[in-house]
């Protein structure tokens, strides 16, 4: 009947709600997994990359020695003023060799012996001796990388980068007038370089100078030709602030986003700090500006980039804040297309799909995701939702037998058990469900008691014609959510339907109403109590209205109009109704009216 609120499609909804809820956050928290499910094909061939070639042997060593055409190591004499300087570069050199030896032997100690001495002989060679320092901290031997970094910065002329690295070994070592001096030098060598700034930043963070970390900050603002990557660097460091000191988080985080402003007008080129610009936008809470530049990105990311699934999922979440699903659809597509295999990104879309009505494509996806990861439990009962929304109950029944015996038994699967078998019109065995999933509940969360859950058992129990053990479950959904319209129309339909508690039963329907006053199935409610109570002509009024709102044709609604047409003595007009009613659903008692009132 229209007027009682389908029971399967509230409990359906019921679940769904209970899925879905704060599906923005949830999907915000599923794109974190998506970023990291790469490809296996990408992740292997990086893997291998990485495993074929020596840490510190990939590094060339300084311009004195190079390879030539033939692949012969020679040397040239630019910067060597003495043959002793040679000496020590050809020693250098001998001990990088021994120690990319050592390292594809597996030899890890032995490879940083030979590397640290052949830093120490090259103290030019900066990059060498920072890699080498780094392995130093990394093994938690600060005191070496000290060693060599103090060296390189003697005796040779040492870049920004060198003195910031400098800096940070002092203050590792709690040598903080050290580190200072050093970040300051680093400062010094190069303004327009942030290394000496970042690292300042930390000695100052460390001690918690909040006062002159904001002097440092607005110091590094004010720097002149500053480059994008300088900015973004700033806007990190803004951001940094705003998070270890709470109070002033507003106003770090302003200065973070004009910082940002800035480094996107100069339009950046490089991929990953194009990266780095999208994601401060993000987190500052700027999602269009953020998304306008991820959207540049993807058109240029190749499909091998390790970043290719993480910028997409950025996308779909924006998206997705933004309700736009068809685009966060088009994102999270791409991901599935580079990796067919990701249960997670499935997930999201099911769930996407699902919220858009499209049953049958959530149910897809859904099966998808379980297909790629069959002990993802959640998946399950998403899909049987989305059967249950495609009237696929037979199909959902089965998916509920799989998930008992992978998982057990548990509330979710007994109470879209009984919604499936709701559908089914089997109402005895829905009912045994629902109770299963009412003792189950309150031996474990009884947070999932809503009054939905109530409403859904009292509609079961009124199913089966218990209208006593309906209404108390009906009035304990009441108790939970007194202004359910819902839960307000069907106990009041039901009491007119049985001739009970009347004036109740029209002032339930009457707020009901009130809530949804074009609602079709609330309108004939109104009408069929208005009848009962021997008032047919303003319930004539409420009959008309539910017609003209009603979305399809109901049987129901013409059987009730043609019942009130005949107690106000239209006997035509009676007859066109029921014999409308009987065309649209054939039932005994309608024709037994029609023949009755001949």
């Amino acid at each position: 009947m229209a007027q009682l609120v389908n029971a399967g499609c509230a409990a359906l909804s019921y679940y769904t709600d209970m899925l879905f809820r704060s599906c923005a956050i949830v999907l915000i928290a599923a794109s974190v997994l998506i970023a990291g499910c790469r490809s296996s094909r990408n992740r292997d061939s990086a893997s291998s990359a990485a495993s074929s070639r020596p840490s510190i042997a990939a590094n060339r060593l300084r311009g004195n020695g190079f390879e030539d055409g033939a692949g012969t190591l020679t040397f040239s004499d630019n910067g060597l003023d003495t043959n002793s300087d040679l000496e020590k570069i050809i020693e250098a050199h001998a001990h990088f060799s021994a120690g990319v030896v050592h390292e594809m032997n597996l030899e890890a100690e032995s490879a940083l012996d030979d590397y640290y001495h052949a830093a120490l002989l090259d103290p030019a060679n900066e990059g060498l001796v920072v890699d080498v320092a780094q392995q130093f901290l990394q093994a938690k031997r600060p005191e070496k990388a000290l060693e060599l970094l103090q060296n390189a910065a003697t005796n040779s002329p040492g870049s920004s980068g060198l003195f910031a690295q400098l800096g940070f070994v002092y203050s590792k070592l709690g040598k903080t007038n050290e580190a200072v001096a050093a970040d300051r030098a680093a400062i010094r060598k190069d303004p327009r370089s942030l290394a000496g700034y970042q690292s300042l930043f930390l000695d100052y963070m460390q001690n918690k100078q909040i006062p002159e970390i904001w002097d440092l900050l607005n110091d590094v603002s004010k720097v002149k030709g500053a480059d994008a990557g300088f900015l973004v660097g700033l806007s990190e460091l803004y951001f940094r602030l705003g998070q270890v000191a709470p109070a002033q988080k507003q106003k770090a985080n302003e200065r973070a986003l004009s910082a940002l402003q800035r480094a996107a007008k100069l339009k950046p080129g490089d991929l990953r700090l194009c990266l780095r610009l999208a994601d401060g936008f993000n987190l500052l809470g700027k999602t269009d500006e953020a998304a306008r530049v991820y959207e540049e990105i993807v058109k240029q990311l190749p499909d091998a980039s390790p970043q290719y699934d993480s910028v997409h999922a950025k996308l779909a979440d924006i998206y997705l804040q933004k309700h736009d699903s068809k685009r966060a659809s088009e994102q999270l597509e791409a991901i599935v297309r580079d990796n067919p295999t990701d249960a997670q990104t499935y997930y999201v879309l099911g769930g996407i799909a699902y919220e858009e009505k499209n049953f049958p494509k959530a149910a897809e996806y859904f099966s998808n995701a379980i297909l790629f990861n069959p002990d993802f439990e959640l998946a399950y009962y998403n899909l049987v939702t989305a059967q249950l929304g495609a009237k696929k109950s037979q199909d959902a029944l089965g998916i509920l037998e799989r998930a008992r015996r992978r998982f057990g038994g548990n509330f979710s699967n007994e109470y879209l058990s009984g919604m499936a078998c709701s559908q089914q019109n089997d109402y005895t065995n829905a009912l045994k469900h629902f109770t299963t999933a009412e003792i189950l509940a309150k031996e474990g969360d009884t947070n999932r008691l809503t009054d939905e859950f109530y409403f859904q058992l009292a509609a079961t129990y009124e199913r089966t014609g218990d209208i006593a053990q309906a209404e108390k479950y009906f009035e304990r959904s009441l108790q939970l959510a007194p202004d359910s319209p819902q839960t307000l129309n069907y106990l009041g339909y039901m009491w007119a339907e049985h001739d009970q508690k009347l004036d109740q039963a029209r002032d339930y329907i009457a707020k009901a109403l009130k809530s949804e006053p074009k609602s079709a199935a609330y309108l004939d409610s109104m009408a069929w109590v208005l009848f009962k109570l021997h008032q047919p002509k303003p319930a004539l009024d409420y009959a008309l209205k539910a017609l003209q709102y009603s979305e399809e044709q109901d049987a129901t609604l013409y059987d009730h109009l043609g019942d009130i047409y005949n107690a106000l003595g239209e006997k035509d007009k009676a007859h066109q109704s029921w014999d409308k009613s009987l065309s649209l659903e054939a039932n005994d008692s309608v024709r037994k009216k029609i023949d009755l009132n001949k």
